[in-house]
C-alpha cells in the first residue's frame, strides 16, 4: 500500500542504529474507502493526490510543533504492507487518514515532496494561524525528489 507520510526535514537527519533514518509511527494518509466515497468522481491518481495534500496539511502541524526544524512541509511516499496501518476514528480527520503502526525505514520511501525554500516565510506565518498564508501554502505545489535526492533538499 502506498502511504503519504507527513514529516519534517530534520527527521531525515536522525539515523537509526543501522545508520539510516527511521520514521516513527504516526497518522499518515492513503487512498481509503472513505476517501473514495468522499470523492466518487476522482480517478486513482486524483485520489492519491488528495491523500498527499492531506499529508501536507499534517506536515504543517508537525513543523509547527518542531520550531528548530527547517520550516518546510515534507511528505514522503512509501510502500508498506497493508497490515502496517489501521483505521482512525471518525473524529473529524481527513477521510484519507490512517494510523501507521510500524516505523518506516528510509529504504521503504519511494520519493519525497517538499515546499520550495521560498515557501518558508508563508509557512512561518501559517503556523501562527495566518489564514492568508495558509491559503497561499494550499496553492503551492510541493516539489518532487527521488529518494536518492532527499539529502540534497535545500533547507
Amino acid at each position: 500500500m502506498r502511504i503519504y507520510l507527513p514529516a519534517t526535514l530534520d527527521e531525515l537527519d536522525d539515523p537509526a542504529e543501522g545508520g539510516q533514518p527511521v520514521l516513527g509511527a504516526r497518522r499518515v494518509h492513503t487512498v481509503t474507502p472513505a476517501l473514495r466515497a468522499a470523492l466518487p468522481e476522482e480517478d486513482e491518481e486524483e485520489l492519491e493526490y488528495a491523500a498527499q495534500l492531506a499529508a501536507a496539511d499534517d506536515a504543517l502541524l508537525l513543523v509547527a510543533g518542531r520550531p528548530h526544524a527547517p520550516q518546510l512541509r515534507l511528505v514522503l511516499s512509501a510502500d508498506v504492507p497493508d497490515g502496517a496501518v489501521s483505521p482512525v476514528g471518525d473524529d473529524g480527520v481527513a477521510p484519507s487518514a490512517v494510523e501507521l503502526r510500524e516505523p518506516v525505514p528510509l529504504a521503504d520511501v519511494a520519493c519525497g515532496h517538499v515546499d520550495e525554500p521560498e515557501a518558508a516565510e508563508d509557512l512561518a506565518l501559517a503556523v501562527t494561524g495566518d489564514e492568508a498564508a495558509i491559503e497561499r501554502l494550499a496553492e503551492r505545489d510541493l516539489l518532487w525528489y527521488d529518494v536518492s535526492e532527499l539529502g540534497d533538499i535545500p533547507r
